[in-house]
């Protein structure tokens, strides 16, 4: 899936999200956040056009080598915030990665968590569902991969794709197998509303939830397939379904914008992550992560009289040894 050197483990600007993040602006400054994310967001409850997200956007950085120094220093905070994660192994964070192939979702996890701990952290790529995900509903493999207490859990795509490649290929809706009492126009309000239900079941229950949608051009779709056909080292990574694809990119654009709409909320919200420019991906990316985890209030754990005590025979004895 990632390229060497992910370190993670394989196995997607409303006034409610400054709600849901108001614990954290008193460490705003410590985060160094220059990045407005309001740009990114998608208001819970209003409806966007993508067309009105530009997929080239770059500010406030006018090059790589800009965004260079913000990057890095972002990668060092967040391998500091996960490791507060892991250790009060009160929250779990999971990371929805979504968007149209070349989009860029690898590389982004292979960047942006470069600096992270593997024990705390697992990949998931969801890929053509198994005979035996089949015979389960279309949430059970998706439930099963979810982060643990501590962790950062990062789909590589996810549930969504039951809206998005399942509503635009029919057939792979009719290989599901869904009862005749399912198959109604209301479908995909229907699966809608229990991802959301799904989300905030999920956030209730300490799994933070962001969710990322890589808003890439067709252009530059082209120009990446092309790069790839062209490199040695990046050829094993395409198919010629992948072009094959391109016939549909009106229906997943409509498919992508529905979806946006409808299950962008308080407890998640979207964020429209403009994808022409690898680089300003990933530094987008890892500005939101380390905001949501600054959000947390997360700590190491305190130590009570009786454990410092207990540390401190712990030292004597050491220091007493011959």
């Amino acid at each position: 899936m990632a390229a060497t050197g992910n370190p993670c483990r394989h196995a997607g600007a409303g006034k409610p999200l400054k709600l849901r993040q108001s614990r954290g602006e008193a460490l705003a400054d410590e985060t160094q956040i220059h990045m407005n994310h309001d740009k990114f967001l998608i208001p819970p409850g209003q409806t966007i056009k993508l067309k009105d997200y530009a997929p080239d956007l770059t500010a406030p950085y006018k090059s790589k080598a800009d965004a260079d120094e913000k990057l890095q220093a972002d990668v060092a905070k967040l391998s500091e915030w996960q490791a507060k994660l892991y250790a009060q192994n009160t929250f779990a964070l999971l990371i929805v990665l979504q968007g149209i192939d070349a989009a860029g979702k690898d590389s982004t996890i292979k960047h942006v968590m470069s600096g992270v701990n593997p024990i705390g952290c697992d990949v998931k790529n969801f890929k053509v569902p198994s005979e035996e995900e089949i015979d389960h509903d279309y949430m059970w493999r998706y439930a099963r991969a979810l982060p643990e207490r501590g962790k950062i859990g990062i789909f590589n795509r996810s549930y969504y794709e039951e809206v998005l490649v399942v509503r635009v290929h029919s057939e792979l809706l009719a290989r599901e197998r869904v009862p005749p009492r399912g198959k109604s126009e209301k479908l995909w309000t229907t699966r809608y509303r229990e991802i959301n239900d799904f989300e905030r079941y999920l956030v209730a229950n300490g799994v933070e939830v962001l969710k990322f949608f890589f808003h890439l051009s067709k252009e530059e779709q082209k120009k990446r397939f092309l790069s790839r056909l062209d490199s040695p080292d990046k050829k094993w990574k395409f198919s010629e379904a992948d072009v094959k694809e391109r016939v549909y990119w009106n229906d997943y654009a409509a498919a992508f914008e529905e979806m946006l709409n409808h299950t962008s909320t308080e407890e998640a919200p979207w964020y429209v992550i403009p994808a022409d420019h690898k680089w300003y991906s990933h530094v987008a990316v890892a500005d939101i992560v380390i905001r949501k985890l600054v959000s947390l209030n997360l700590d190491f754990p305190k130590l009570n009289s009786e454990q410092k005590k207990g540390l401190e025979n712990a030292k004597k004895l050491l220091e007493n040894e011959t």
